[in-house]
């Protein structure tokens, strides 16, 4: 196991996207929403095809949303651009030169999604990603995720940080311990690794990654940054502790709705969350309540400072 610093130790979350009520961003709840994870010491991903409802915004929306990100928090936490799964390289490409010119300090870039239910070859995504890296110098984060439907090998990521150095982290969303112990071994003492939910946090700790990543964030930043300074500090049993209140969230919002509890959840408790766009519908009345009842037991309020 790689050795890693616990000052290297990290939480990003992936913001929300506000909309109005008649479809449009909404931007001065997007620019409150912003502030308050800059408040928290937070790491920020905007635009992103989940948690951002990235799949629903134009260009031109998508443009606006960096161009207010870095408005609001360059200089103040790590900002960068998620965006989503592309169909093709050139997608990719214009996606990150959207976010280098926006300003970001990163760019994610995704795994390809080819449609229908295939699999890139092992070599297919060797060429898919050479072309990316090789046509853009913005630094990077190389996502290897669940949503496209298979695992990026391991050795075709170790051979991509070799040979392209604008790459400076990975995202890794899957559940084998074994494929995040490996690339941790490889890479995790001159990249910064992170994990897909706070489900794999202390297993990425201990394997040598850095940290991970949060749509809980977006309601809780405070929390996911209490978890990383009680990791950093060595106090394992605040870490144990914080930890298990940020799962329970974890468990409540995903079990009712996910990002649409959790914006239902923002706007409860006078916060800018704004409303789900369509296809996405509003979060019903008893998954509100059963997220709201968990909100309550793990003391939130007090921990964000509500």
């Amino acid at each position: 196991m790689m050795s890693v610093e616990a000052s290297r130790y990290q939480a990003f979350t992936i913001s929300i996207t506000p909309f109005a009520d008649d479809g449009s961003i909404d931007e001065a709840k997007l620019r409150r929403h912003l502030s308050k994870l800059g408040d928290a010491g937070i790491g920020v991903y905007v635009g992103g095809g989940g948690s951002g409802e990235g799949y629903t915004l134009s260009a031109d929306e998508t443009k606006r949303l960096l161009a207010v990100a870095v408005e609001e928090l360059k200089g103040r936490v790590p900002i960068r651009a998620m965006g989503v799964e592309p169909r093709t390289a050139q997608q990719m490409i214009d996606f990150l030169d959207m976010a280098a010119a926006a300003g970001v300090d990163a760019a994610q870039v995704y795994s390809l999604d080819v449609g229908h239910g295939h699999v890139p070859t092992p070599r297919e995504l060797d060429v898919y990603f050479s072309e990316v890296l090789s046509n853009s110098d913005v630094p990077s984060v190389l996502s290897t995720h669940q949503s496209v439907g298979y695992v990026i090998p391991t050795q075709v990521i170790i051979e991509l940080f070799d040979r392209h150095k604008q790459l400076i982290g990975l995202n890794i969303s899957h559940q084998d311990p074994n494929y995040l112990r490996t690339l941790a071994d490889a890479l995790g003492d001159r990249i910064d690794i992170c994990v897909g939910g706070p489900h794999q946090a202390p297993l990425a700790l201990a394997f040598g990654a850095q940290g991970f990543l949060s749509s809980e964030g977006n309601i809780a930043p405070k929390l996911c940054m209490s978890v990383i300074a009680a990791a950093r500090t060595g106090d394992n049993a605040l870490f144990l502790e914080r930890w298990g209140k940020l799962m329970r969230l974890f468990m409540a919002l995903y079990g009712n709705g996910g990002i649409r509890v959790t914006k239902a959840l923002l706007e409860h408790f006078g916060l800018a969350g704004g409303v789900p766009r369509a296809p996405r519908l509003r979060a019903e009345a008893d998954s509100l309540a059963k997220a709201l009842a968990v909100v309550e037991e793990i003391g939130l309020a007090d921990i964000e400072g509500w």
